[in-house]
């Protein structure tokens, strides 16, 4: 085999660097960055999670853990096992968190932290500088390393704005035996005995979801799972949950179509660590009549063809932790109607760069406005684009997070 690297490899081997990113953040950001990347480069860190497919978790830290380790900071991702009992518990712990009215028996406790107490005894984490676990799923993991010197930060990812109160009291105990907690957004803070920091999600402009693409390729990967052109194209790309609100979308459209002939097509996948997801898509497809798609796939490439190629893109969100869909078609140039929640609400600013929407008859209206306007959605790309080259790009976040881990870096002996 020829040992000469060919030019599709070749450029490949600079992804996740900071020198990918400095046409886009300008040189001095990214001479700034790799300057705190010096400063905490002989540390050693470990990420901990309960998938590696899919929901935003997993969009954040493919890239975050590829670039943390391309600019000299070993770091590690682990992933928790469970059973489909333990993810029927912490997918009712997630609604919850997000406001379902609901108790977690305890019957449910048990296997939730049994399950943990197994993944814990498999972990081997003596050699790292800084843990970081994410979400519910691995929460009381830090129960079982009580000899641990190393800071252990747990970051949470979902709308903690009115999280149930029973439910957030019980996971509590867990989060206060953590060094600080981190949440995408100060309004997610939470009254706790150890320290908060705020971290806003951001997007990898060079993966296979958000690089550029010419019209032919688009046109190529639509036609390939037979979407049609003919009509504009609304779409809403998400994991199926009910907080991403599909039939609202659905209603939405059937009366946006009453004006305006249009397709809409639902893209969305099964997160592995979530047990509703196929009932969702069975109800999503029970109510889908001739004009509109629902695909069950996972191809980050149609995802970036057909946010690319439709003339709306919704997220019409009832829930929403901060909404890395929205940062990933506004980065595309598309008009946006987002629900008026969460983290969408910091992305979106209403009328100027998107709209947000709070009911199906308010989406409606927008998605007629936008369809009858084709100024008015080049206007509103165009500004939603340059909005998120400033603030939602993976090299702020990589900045954020090694200022973060430059607090708790432990003095070299």
């Amino acid at each position: 085999m020829s040992m000469q690297t060919s030019a599709v490899q070749r450029s490949t081997l600079g992804l996740h660097t900071l020198e990918q990113y400095e046409a886009l953040i300008g040189a001095a950001a990214a001479e700034r960055i790799a300057a705190k990347a010096d400063r905490v480069r002989t540390m050693r860190v470990a990420h901990i999670s309960s998938t590696f497919y899919g929901g935003g978790v997993t969009e954040l830290l493919t890239p975050l853990t590829l670039m943390m380790n391309a600019t000299g900071i070993e770091t590690d991702w682990h992933l928790i096992q469970g059973t489909p009992g333990f993810f029927g518990c912490t997918k009712k712990l997630h609604n919850t968190l997000q406001g379902t009215s609901s108790e977690f028996s305890e019957a449910e406790k048990t296997i939730y932290e049994q399950v943990v107490f197994e993944n814990a005894t498999r972990l081997h984490l003596d050699d790292c500088d800084a843990v970081i676990v994410h979400d519910p799923q691995p929460l009381p993991l830090i129960r079982h390393f009580s000899d641990r010197e190393m800071p252990w930060l747990w970051q949470c990812h979902v709308d903690l704005s009115s999280p149930h109160a029973a439910v957030w009291n019980y996971l509590r105990q867990f989060v206060e035996q953590y060094n600080a907690a981190v949440f995408s957004l100060p309004e997610y803070g939470q009254h706790l005995r150890v320290g908060q920091h705020f971290i806003t999600p951001a997007i990898d402009p060079f993966s296979a979801k958000n690089r550029e693409m010419s019209d032919r390729e688009r046109r190529e990967f639509l036609g390939n799972y037979k979407i049609p052109t003919d009509r504009p194209l609304v779409t809403q790309i998400s994991r199926f949950d009910r907080w991403k609100d599909p039939m609202g979308v659905i209603e939405a459209f059937r009366k946006a179509r009453e004006q305006v002939d249009c397709t809409l097509v639902l893209v969305g996948n099964n997160a592995s660590d979530d047990p509703e997801g196929g009932k969702i898509l069975e109800q999503i497809e029970s109510a889908a009549d001739e004009g509109i798609i629902v695909l069950s796939v996972d191809d980050p490439t149609l995802v970036n063809a057909l946010q690319r190629s439709a003339a709306v893109v919704l997220q019409k969100s009832t829930r929403e932790g901060f909404g890395l869909t929205v940062t990933e078609a506004m980065w595309k140039g598309a008009a946006v109607i987002g629900g008026n929640v969460g983290g969408i609400r910091h992305q979106i600013k209403d009328g100027w760069n998107g709209f947000l929407v709070n009911t199906p008859d308010q989406a409606a209206a927008r998605i007629v406005e936008l369809l009858k306007n084709p100024n008015l959605r080049k206007e509103l790309g165009a500004r939603a684009k340059e909005s998120v080259r400033q603030n939602f790009l993976m090299s702020r976040l990589l900045e954020d997070w090694l200022d973060l881990l430059s607090k708790y870096e432990r003095p070299v002996v």
